[in-house]
């Protein structure tokens, strides 16, 4: 009997993402902020609650050490750094799926979102940030005289 592996139709799409962001194609530096080069993506579930935006980043085998979030002009960025293992010769991988190396995500806030109070935390591979919300003003008519 063999092991079929389940095609997840999004492999493509993270194939193809990988292919574009792959930093040895890019003539930049990695500490240029404005480039978006990246080995891997991690996977990010998005939530909202009436006080705050929580993202969960699946990041196992990422030291927090390694990991830079910046927000800049309503842009939340997530930046870091799996290393690789060393994979001696003797021990005949068959398979190596798990990535290694840079990855990059970044998201575009609403104005509700309270830059000041960005809290993050990693926990058994979940890097979890949570964004408060701030209360955002109360719009009114305003009665145009003549």
């Amino acid at each position: 009997m063999s092991l079929v592996r389940y095609n997840n139709p999004w492999n493509l799409l993270n194939s193809l993402q990988r292919e574009l962001y792959n930093p040895e194609h890019s003539h930049l530096n990695d500490d240029d902020a404005s480039v978006a080069t990246a080995n891997w993506a991690p996977s990010v579930d998005i939530s909202e609650s009436e006080k705050a935006f929580t993202l969960l980043a699946d990041i196992p085998g990422v030291d927090p050490k390694n990991i830079e979030i910046s927000m800049e002009k309503g842009v939340l960025t997530i930046k870091g750094k799996r290393q690789s293992e060393k994979r001696e010769e003797s021990e005949n991988y068959r398979r190596v799926e798990r990535q290694s190396g840079q990855f990059y995500r970044r998201f575009t806030l609403p104005d509700s979102a309270d830059a000041d109070k960005i809290e993050a935390k990693s926990e058994h591979g979940v890097l979890r940030i949570t964004i408060p919300k701030q209360e955002v003003a109360i719009s009114r008519r305003i009665e145009v005289k003549h």
